[in-house]
């Protein structure tokens, strides 16, 4: 494929926004794949830094992909990220200059943040209550070990 030379911009997140669907899919199925819940946060992040729109047009549709596939209510995560992004994070950089410590807050921030802003939504809009159990653990040292990488 051939790309002008006014528009640099890499094709890599419309590759993993493919390969998040198809992932998404397995790991509706297989327990033991985390979600990459802190992954699409990371990237939301990344995209909000950088103002890159279609990056995140594509992460918030991956977000909805992963709110309809775990029964959350439309939306939730992504004004979740949102506030997370714009509040706390910079509040945890700024009291944190361990990178790898930074990256494990952010990743026990995200699922477990996620559930008590959902837990609050839910009493207060009277949606049944989220549970949660241990794979959210294994989750988070999984999606650690990825954001190390990142």
């Amino acid at each position: 494929m051939q790309r002008s030379l006014s528009y640099q911009n890499p094709l890599t997140p419309y590759f993993y926004g493919v390969l998040f669907l198809l992932y998404t899919a397995l790991s509706g199925i297989h327990l033991f794949l985390p979600p990459l819940f802190a992954i699409l946060y990371f990237y939301f992040s990344k995209a909000l830094k950088n103002e890159d729109s279609i990056a995140l047009f594509l992460l918030i549709f991956c977000l909805i992909l992963f709110e309809a596939a775990n029964g959350y209510v439309l939306f939730s995560a992504i004004i979740y990220f949102f506030l997370l992004h714009r509040y706390i994070v910079p509040k945890i950089m700024q009291s944190f200059s361990c990178a790898a410590c930074i990256r494990f807050i952010v990743a026990l921030l995200v699922y477990l943040g996620f559930f008590l802003f959902y837990s609050l939504l839910s009493s207060v809009f009277m949606f049944p209550s989220p549970h949660i159990n241990s794979y959210v653990f294994y989750y988070i040292a999984i999606e650690f070990l990825i954001l190390s990488v990142l």
